[in-house]
């Protein structure tokens, strides 16, 4: 007898990806002997391979509309796989489009928001609903009643080729380049890494290619700071937050894997309703909230972190 096949996706962003592994560990609960298959982004592959939750990933082709062969070629892709559900944790336009891929049908059941869906989740847009709160509440309407919390102990790693120190802290200064409102300055995360370094305590710089420049300018001059931007993948960031003292950064995707990792945080929301649907969890997260960051000083920083208590 063939496996029971179940289809979950999840596009990004990486926060987003982040709150959906509880999600996802439930559907693999409810599901313990179907094959998981999971549609992510190409970026987002070895992260899930890591968390040992699928049994397949397929990264989005992610067709245009103008891209007719590409729509075809992906819906006898999905047609054929014989999934009898798909649990689509994205919610989105895109991800709506594929439940369209089945026509005229026969559809699987279909747990999400996607007008014909066996199992529809009808919430008011926009949401302001914790992320997690909203995929349980879809998730209930499939019959899955039990959610876990975010659990990365499956990813872990050797980060040794890093040669860090004893004792440092992740810094986190970037944001989608589209979200500048959310990036507290540049100068106010050189203070505090001033502040670290007196300490004895190292502070790391972490991001992509497009925040080195912002690397460069906060540790110009102080000796002992480390760039790691550029240089870690998404599943080093896990080890790296179990090693580290603290952790210190905007809201963007690295926090949040940081967060489930329980790595004593302090994190700066620019946006309440990105706080009010995105807050990391933890009993070791500090929150810093201000419609101006520029308004949050170094001192309130430097105090929610408590590094002087570690030193």
């Amino acid at each position: 007898m063939s496996k029971e096949r179940i289809l979950v996706i999840k596009l990004g962003a990486l926060g987003d990806l982040v709150f959906a592994l509880g999600p996802m560990q439930a559907i693999r609960d409810q599901h313990p002997d179907a094959e998981l298959t999971c549609l992510t982004r190409q970026a987002y592959c070895e992260l899930l391979e890591a968390s040992r939750l699928f049994d397949v990933i397929w990264p989005d082709p992610n067709p245009r509309p103008w891209q007719i062969g590409r729509s075809l070629a992906f819906r006898k892709q999905l047609r054929e796989a014989g999934f009898s559900w798909v649990y689509d944790l994205q919610t989105s336009d895109r991800s709506n489009s594929y439940f369209r891929l089945f026509w005229p049908g026969p559809y699987p059941r279909w747990s999400g928001i996607a007008r014909g869906a066996s199992h529809r989740h009808i919430y008011p847009r926009p949401n302001r609903q914790h992320t997690v709160d909203r995929q349980r509440a879809q998730l209930a309407i499939a019959g899955i009643e039990q959610v876990p919390l975010t659990d990365l102990s499956a990813i872990d790693g050797d980060i040794g080729h890093f040669n860090l120190p004893e004792n440092f802290v992740l810094m986190v200064p970037g944001s989608s380049p589209h979200s500048l409102d959310k990036r507290w300055s540049t100068a106010h995360f050189r203070s505090i890494a001033e502040r670290l370094i007196a300490h004895g305590i190292t502070p790391v710089i972490i991001g992509g290619a497009s925040e080195q420049p912002l690397a460069r300018a906060l540790l110009d001059g102080l000796p002992g700071g480390i760039d790691l931007t550029a240089q870690t993948k998404i599943v080093d960031i896990p080890p790296l937050a179990r090693r580290a003292q603290h952790a210190v950064g905007n809201d963007t995707g690295p926090i949040h894997l940081i967060a489930a990792t329980d790595c004593p945080l302090t994190v700066l929301f620019s946006r309440l309703d990105a706080l009010q649907k995105n807050k990391p969890g933890g009993p070791q997260v500090t929150v810093l909230q201000n419609d101006d960051l520029q308004n949050v000083s170094v001192d309130q920083v430097w105090t929610a972190m408590q590094v002087s208590r570690a030193v």
